[in-house]
């Protein structure tokens, strides 16, 4: 038997599984999923768990169940590319025969002092989950500070007035218009929905330094009860110890079959992979078919596909609470409750297809 190796139960993850599962999956070939909790999580609703207006089984999807499916729980320490090793914290190392690589990103401080020790985040849900006990722990009127206003800090700041208008939110960002990678008609929109709430916008911001309660704007000190961090991601700790090539933003370079150029059965999934387009959980799921047509004519002995078309993202949508919402679908932007009445559609269909 040859063993399979997944890294990481996130979208790309879990995409490989459900078209593998239960009947393309060659009958000598098994599956080790390695993941650190035993569900699926929806990483995009990280920012509403941290808000407090959903129920953390809300954004649990379970991992489906296959004789040939073997799930391990922990934490990946080192991948040992040479002698094909996984290893796991204070576990025995797992062999593999073809691996997959999809451990996701963290936070990135861009080395600003303090930020890693004294901020909080929503990158994993065990952090969002520390994140909602601090924010729903705090006093009336507490002044609460999120740091990067692309899409994880604008819907952050907007279920969180949403669920506790009391709060004191201010959003933090390099630019001049929040949301800069949106036309400026979206973002003026966002902007506008922020002023009406009393959520105060600060452009132009240089986070210079952070020290326990207290975010250095400029090198001047603001109070805050909390400091939440959404300015930037970066590749999992695991693949920058990687020693592969990598792009300027430290994802690893991949073929057109998504494996390493020196390696042909070690693929990287979602995140940490460099791909012309932004990370997303759409461009990982579309990765995933791709390395799964891959993995098939492989283990047949076949030709792989010399090239594949371009993966097709259809659009990218935010939630500003539970009524209003904007986005970019086909390239057009929407604004209002259309874009989040669609959210809430695409969401529960992702869970109805998959829980």
């Amino acid at each position: 038997m040859k063993n399979l190796v997944i890294l990481g139960g996130g979208y790309g993850g879990m995409r490989l599984l459900q078209r593998l599962l239960p009947n393309q999956l060659p009958e000598d070939i098994e599956i080790t999923l390695i993941d650190r909790v035993p569900y699926h999580c929806l990483k995009t609703e990280y920012y509403a768990l941290a808000a407090g207006t959903i129920a953390d089984q809300h954004i649990r999807v379970p991992f489906p169940e296959h004789p040939r499916l073997t799930i391990k729980y922990g934490d990946v320490t080192s991948i040992d590319i040479e002698n094909n090793l996984v290893h796991l914290n204070n576990q025995d190392p797992i062999t593999y025969d073809d691996l997959v690589i999809g451990l996701g990103c963290e936070d990135k401080y861009h080395n600003v002092p303090g930020a890693k020790e004294n901020t909080y985040s929503i990158q994993s849900i065990n952090n969002s989950r520390l994140t909602y006990q601090k924010l729903n722990n705090l006093a009336p009127g507490a002044q609460v500070a999120i740091v990067g206003a692309g899409l994880s800090g604008v819907e952050l700041a907007s279920e969180l007035n949403e669920s506790r208008p009391d709060l004191n939110i201010s959003l933090f960002d390099r630019g001049q218009h929040i949301l800069s990678m949106f036309p400026e008609r979206l973002s003026n929109y966002v902007e506008n929905w922020f002023t009406e709430r009393h959520i105060t916008i600060i452009n132009g911001a240089n986070i210079t330094k952070v020290e326990p309660n207290v975010l250095y704007n400029h090198d001047t000190p603001m109070d805050f009860d909390i400091i939440v961090w959404t300015a930037g991601i970066q590749p999992n700790q695991v693949v920058q110890q990687l020693d592969v090539e990598k792009d300027a933003q430290g994802r690893v370079v991949l073929t057109i079959q998504h494996n390493l150029p020196t390696n042909e059965h070690v693929y990287v999934v979602g995140d940490c992979a460099s791909l012309p387009y932004a990370p997303s959980a759409q461009l990982a799921e579309g990765q995933a078919e791709q390395i799964v047509q891959v993995l098939l004519k492989r283990w047949n002995n076949e030709e792989p596909p010399s090239e594949f078309p371009p993966i097709k993202l259809k659009g990218i949508l935010g939630s500003l609470g539970k009524k209003h919402g904007f986005g970019l679908v086909a390239d057009r932007p929407i604004i209002g409750r259309v874009p989040r009445l669609l959210k809430s559609g695409v969401l529960w269909m992702y869970k109805y297809h998959n829980g």
